[in-house]
């Protein structure tokens, strides 16, 4: 459980994940493997015509990196591969053959945006503010910042990642596009997202992943340029400013 939990559920054609972990459901290396490696097999599985992204609780959706392996990292080779971590699940959940649609309950932060942005499809709560903070650490938003990018624009992720001490609303996020609608419970949002749901896995799963081809058209180069900005996090992870402030979390 320190490392987190991660299930999957099939039925009616339809995939549920749901990821864990005790720390608002921030992401260790392990967990994001496996997020990786699930991604990777459903998108091979006949059985499944869309998948449903989720966290467990009801509070944050994800905080993004574990702050508490970040602190451990000693190395710029230890600092790519966990940044790494966060490019393979995206670049998975690009590639899948299948539409995702993220089921979104509370806050995300940093990486956990960049889950979001990587949903093809997403249905959040009022409570779903985002930020991303990753400057107030000494980083910056490099893997997740092409998926965001693409769903809200230049100029929003210029916003939230220049004021990166501020929470943007989750309307905020729906007029720039990153949520299609938002709903002031979550009862009402999981009725929303099994309908979407339940209907997609009817229709023909040929379509679907045509679909899924043309929504993501021209970002065949991002598996290298993710592992580039992977080693950019990397170094920046180890400079003076950013293990001051890690110290600072850990105190």
């Amino acid at each position: 459980m320190s490392n987190g939990s991660l299930y999957t559920h099939i039925q009616n054609n339809i995939a549920t994940v749901e990821f864990y972990h005790p720390a608002s459901n921030s992401m260790p290396s392990e967990l994001l493997d496996r997020l990786t490696v699930a991604f990777n097999e459903l998108s091979k599985n006949k059985d499944v015509h869309v998948i449903i992204l989720k966290s467990e609780q009801d509070k944050t959706f994800c905080a993004g990196a574990s702050f508490n392996e970040l602190i451990t990292i000693s190395t710029i080779e230890e600092g790519k591969q966990f940044f790494l971590g966060f490019a393979n699940v995206l670049n998975a959940m690009r590639n899948c053959s299948k539409l995702i649609i993220g089921r979104v309950q509370g806050k995300a932060i940093g990486g956990g945006v960049g889950l979001v942005a990587a949903c093809d499809y997403c249905f959040a709560t009022e409570q779903a503010a985002i930020k991303l903070s990753e400057f107030t650490i000494g980083i910056g938003p490099f893997v997740i910042a092409p998926f965001v990018k693409r769903k809200i624009g230049v100029a929003a992720l210029s916003e939230l990642t220049l004021d990166a001490t501020s929470w943007q609303n989750a309307y905020w996020a729906k007029e720039k596009g990153l949520f299609a609608k938002v709903f002031e419970t979550i009862r009402e949002m999981d009725l929303e997202v099994e309908n979407l749901a339940l209907k997609l896995s009817k229709y023909n799963p040929d379509s679907l992943k045509e679909m899924k081809k043309a929504l993501w058209k021209d970002t065949n180069n991002w598996e290298v340029l993710l592992a580039k900005r992977a080693e950019i996090s990397g170094k920046l992870v180890l400079s003076e400013f950013t293990k001051k402030n890690l110290q600072k979390f850990k105190k």
